[in-house]
């Protein structure tokens, strides 16, 4: 378990992490998601004792990263975004040296190798140069630094950040075939892949927590409502004046469309109400044809947005009657 209290850190003025609290309970993945320079490095550097926090505590196990750090590394494996690989070593050399530095025993040494490595599926490149091997390749050596031991607790920094799709998809099944034996946290900024991957998703802004649960659970935060996503033939200001009357929109915005002598709306309703046919009649009474309606349910890109304010200054509120022309962007 770890237990993450009123977590601190300062860079002279700057607030990286606001008074943070969260547990781990064992045998899941987490996700940590957020925005670049949401604080998911620097939350993760304090966990690992990379580095010390201005406030606040972590404990491992039980074990504080700080007044007891041996005990409580000891339980850690850390995949940083960087992996620390010494490039002139094979891949064999490496992993005998990190198994050193973990005290593992020698009479050990060469099973639990053996076994990392063909569980890391790096068993075949373990004579080759690091420095000679591909990025994907690389990511794998630094997930066997950290899978040896085989500490409670693995800490992935973006273990996918620039990878092929290929590449991706490899991490992304090992690390769960990992979280069926560990306790795994990623940060990653890629909602596919902590959607993917996670049983419970950390979101991250400005340094603090601002929910936590399932995938499922968390799209279940905001109130469950709909996206209209239109194309009208028509003018831009003819058709927010019929679309500003409607009741039962919560927001709405109008983009460029690719069609001509079209305006497309993106529009989010209560879910309480189905608008689509009050929204067709009053459309073609001002002579505002529909070319395409797609109605789609609100995702975890949507909460995201949401409870990290990404677009709260894209979007008006539609109870004031307003929208607002906003080109080349999506909800």
């Amino acid at each position: 378990m770890i237990e993450v209290e009123n977590l601190v850190k300062r860079y002279g003025s700057h607030l990286a992490i606001d008074h943070l609290t969260f547990r781990v309970e064992p045998g899941k993945i987490y996700g940590f998601l957020g925005p670049n320079g949401a604080g998911k490095s620097t939350t993760m550097n304090i966990m690992t004792g990379y580095i010390a926090a201005t406030e606040g505590s972590v404990k491992i196990n039980g074990h504080d990263i700080l007044k007891d750090a041996e005990e409580a590394k000891k339980c850690i494996g850390y995949l940083p975004e960087i992996p620390p690989l010494y490039q002139d070593m094979t891949v064999r050399e490496y992993l005998v040296f990190a198994a050193s530095l973990k005290k593992i025993p020698k009479t050990e040494l060469k099973s639990r190798l053996d076994e990392i490595m063909d569980l890391t599926m790096i068993s075949d490149i373990q004579n080759r140069l690091i420095k000679n091997l591909s990025k994907g390749y690389k990511q794998r050596v630094g997930l066997a630094q950290a899978v040896l031991g085989y500490p409670d607790v693995i800490i992935l920094d973006e273990p996918t950040v620039g990878l092929d799709p290929k590449q991706i998809i490899e991490i992304r099944d090992l690390i769960k075939k990992l979280g069926e034996k560990h306790t795994v946290i990623l940060s990653s900024h890629i909602l596919s892949e902590v959607q993917a991957i996670c049983d419970e998703i950390m979101i991250l802004s400005k340094g603090k927590l601002v929910a936590c649960d399932t995938p499922d659970g968390l799209t279940g935060w905001m109130d469950k409502g709909f996206r209209l996503e239109l194309s009208i033939m028509g003018s831009m200001e003819k058709a927010e004046g019929v679309i500003g009357k409607l009741h039962g929109i919560q927001k709405y915005r109008f983009e460029e469309s690719n069609e001509k002598e079209c305006v497309k709306v993106i529009i989010e309703t209560d879910a309480k109400e189905d608008i689509r046919q009050e929204l067709f009649y009053a459309l073609a009474k001002e002579e505002l044809p529909i070319m395409s309606l797609i109605r789609v349910e609100k995702s975890l890109e949507d909460v995201f947005l949401e409870l990290t304010n990404e677009d709260s200054e894209n979007i008006k509120a539609a109870d004031g009657k307003e929208g607002e022309q906003k080109h080349g962007s999506n909800l």
